[in-house]
């Protein structure tokens, strides 16, 4: 199947018109979007938005063979006139599959909000999935074979890819491409990333990727998916967004397990209203595991991916148990740490704070526990295929 993307923004577009927004200002060039728009093989388009017909006629094609028009937005869509020729826009009925004269095999996908997914299948028996903003699929109980070419809103909803990973859906063939860019707070599909760099680094580590608009895509033979680094370190200061991007980095993935190694803190109030805001944010399918001992973690084979957080709260432990403070060796401790994400097979991303740039302690354990941690950052740092360091909520890549 040929599928050109005539469009791949947000209903809105990018940048949206008269909206000042730091996103908007940034989306020129590849980086400008119209609303998501998609024709197959000449013969189907996936919602029918203002300036189609020019779109195609930009990428080398036209709209004269379409023999459907479907919608998927929980409403009609802008009152817009089909070009001449092009059958009036409609849905597919629920539940039922219809083949068209070309062969191409249409059926309804149900999702989580309202609107309308759609599942493709070409003469040649290659699929298709494509969702509408803000969408995940509904109703996926057991395995489905993986498709060749999904096409969702993956930075608004990463888990509807997790979603579609735990049930085979998408493999490690099938090319996910991002569609609905460009959104809003409070719109369906999310805020989006800034245009550019942030937005095709975060899409990579969630196994994505976009492409401009006008692009022609050719189901079953995408390039390889991208490589998502198996160990990262994510660094950061206080309140710099550190645990959002590890975070984030994870939540287009199934069954990830979440070692939280804050402990609980009697009689602290502030503190359990922290992990009480850490806990709401994690999706639903994340299992917690409230530990320091991560070396059994990190041993376990064939296990879902590991997110540490953090490894400066594990330090603290770790001096504890071994009498730092009273001047007993904490190194062994953290050899121990270091040589198991060395060996670990899983996949993990961990946290840990970036300390020691600015006013010297002025106690002795003070200035003990920056000079620790900054060998276990370093330490962890040098097995980690990448390494972030988070500030003021930008992500800057020091490895990978």
């Amino acid at each position: 199947m040929d599928i050109t993307l005539l469009g791949t923004g947000a209903p809105a577009g990018l940048p949206r018109p008269g909206c000042p927004c730091a996103a908007c200002a940034a989306a020129v060039g590849p980086e400008a979007r119209a609303a998501t728009s998609v024709l197959v093989d000449g013969i189907v388009l996936l919602d029918l938005t203002p300036g189609a017909a020019l779109a195609a006629a930009r990428a080398g094609r036209t709209l004269s063979g379409v023999m459907q028009v479907l919608l998927s937005h929980p409403h009609d869509g802008p009152a817009l006139a089909p070009p001449a020729g092009v059958p009036a826009p409609s849905r597919a009925p629920e539940g039922q599959e219809v083949t068209l004269i070309s062969g191409h095999r249409v059926r309804a996908v149900a999702v989580d909000r309202p609107g309308t997914g759609y599942e493709i299948t070409g003469p040649g028996g290659r699929r298709l999935l494509y969702l509408p903003p803000g969408a995940a699929p509904a109703g996926l109980e057991s395995a489905v074979e993986p498709y060749d070419l999904v096409l969702l809103d993956v930075c608004g909803r990463p888990d509807a890819l997790a979603r579609l990973r735990a049930h085979g859906a998408v493999a490690a063939a099938t090319d996910v491409v991002a569609v609905h860019l460009g959104g809003h707070s409070g719109d369906a599909s999310g805020p989006t990333p800034p245009p550019g760099p942030e937005l095709h680094r975060r899409l990579a580590a969630a196994g994505a990727r976009a492409v401009p608009d006008g692009v022609s895509l050719v189901a079953g033979h995408g390039p390889d998916s991208p490589v998502v680094p198996r160990r990262t370190l994510v660094l950061g200061g206080a309140r710099s967004g550190k645990s959002v991007e590890a975070e984030r980095r994870l939540a287009a993935f199934p069954e990830v397990e979440y070692a939280a190694t804050g402990g609980t803190r009697d009689g602290d109030a502030e503190w359990a209203a922290r992990v009480a805001v850490h806990r709401e944010r994690r999706p639903a399918s994340w299992r917690t595991t409230e530990t320091c001992d991560l070396v059994p973690l990190l041993a376990a084979d064939g296990a879902p991916p590991l997110l540490i957080d953090c490894l400066s709260l594990w330090l603290t432990d770790a001096m504890d148990r071994a009498g730092a403070w009273e001047g007993g060796d904490v190194r062994p401790r953290v050899d121990e740490l270091v040589a198991a994400v060395r060996a670990t097979r899983r996949t993990v991303v961990a946290v840990s704070n970036e300390v020691g740039s600015g006013v010297v302690p002025a106690t002795p354990a003070g200035r003990l526990f920056r000079d620790e941690l900054g060998r276990l950052n370093a330490g962890v740092a040098a097995e980690c295929e990448q390494v972030l360091l988070v500030v003021a909520g930008q992500v800057q890549v020091l490895r990978g």
